[in-house]
């Protein structure tokens, strides 16, 4: 994958997605912001996160052929959202496989866009690994949510947007699941800002990429304990690995609570709805699991959508 790939995909993506607005945030309640911070609202993207960038670069650089037998997914919830909607748009079925912590409120989206919807294990990586089974047996296309090169590419159209409208920023703080977000961001950001810093934030308890990075090669986690399902992942991708080597500049862990507190700030100060996920960015700040020296001009991202702030 490169940064061109990035680039085209952005052009085969454009009837699909929305260009989402940046907000800055300032007169936070208990929280002193320091620095200039500017989040992406990609809980305002079609199918509520930036997981459709890559859906629909990855449904739109196949043949009908391809897809005639339907799609399948494995999903914490926003790929699997992303995936039954491009099924929608192409007229073909979804079948989205949920591990058992998926938010019902998922689950409830991805039927009313018709999606045959299965449970399978108790996270990601068991439904995945049921999703493939039933793909290969049905012949439909399964629809991986971080190791294709395709659904990479898409994702880092969000990095594209980001560095149009926030071209002074040096700061990037990034949630990871799989790792997929992170990959595609940070080889556009790296190319073109080569300077800019690059963070990601995963769960405590799924330290996917920190985990990988320590060891120096990639590793299956021994357990997955976070109840944020769309970045619970207890092994990525070889070359998610590689891409996140070179660009990532460092990696940090926070608690589940930290992010649904930084989700409830967003919600009461702003009437942002977003899941968990979504509050990473904030929550790593919130936290101080990352402190950027005073002047940094940082820019995050609410990645998806739900309402894990509502009574937090």
């Amino acid at each position: 994958m490169t940064y061109e790939d990035i680039r085209a995909a952005a052009a085969r993506i454009q009837p699909f997605v929305r260009r989402t607005p940046v907000l800055k945030l300032e007169h936070c309640a208990g929280f002193d912001l320091r620095n200039d911070f500017h989040l992406k609202l990609e809980c305002l993207q079609v199918s509520g996160s930036f997981k459709i960038r890559g859906a629909a670069n990855r449904v739109k650089s196949l043949s009908p052929e391809h897809i005639e037998r339907g799609l399948v997914a494995a999903s914490g919830g926003n790929h699997g959202l992303a995936t039954a909607y491009m099924a929608r748009q192409c007229g073909v079925s979804a079948t989205i496989f949920l591990p058992s912590n998926a938010s019902p409120v998922k689950e409830e989206k991805l039927r009313r866009l018709g999606a045959d919807v299965r449970y399978a294990g108790k996270v990601w990586d068991e439904a995945h690994e049921a999703a493939v089974i039933f793909a290969e047996q049905e012949g439909a296309f399964y629809m991986h949510p971080f190791a294709d090169e395709a659904i990479v590419s898409g994702q880092g159209t969000v990095a594209l947007e980001m560095l149009e409208q926030l071209p002074e920023a040096d700061l990037y703080i990034i949630a990871i699941g799989g790792g997929g977000l992170i990959a595609g961001m940070s080889e556009v950001i790296k190319t073109v800002n080569p300077k800019a810093r690059v963070i990601g934030v995963e769960p405590i308890g799924s330290p996917t990429l920190r985990a990988c990075f320590d060891a120096g090669r990639v590793v299956r986690l021994a357990e997955v304990t976070t109840r944020v399902a769309t970045m619970a992942c207890g092994r990525t991708d070889e070359g998610i690995y590689e891409i996140a080597r070179r660009n990532v500049d460092d990696i940090v862990l926070i608690d589940d609570d930290a992010m649904q507190r930084a989700a409830a700030l967003l919600w009461f100060e702003y009437g942002i709805a977003a899941d968990m996920s979504g509050a990473a960015s904030l929550a790593a700040l919130m936290s101080g699991a990352i402190r950027p020296p005073p002047g940094s001009r940082i820019a995050g991202l609410v990645c998806g959508s739900g309402i894990d702030g509502f009574n937090a």
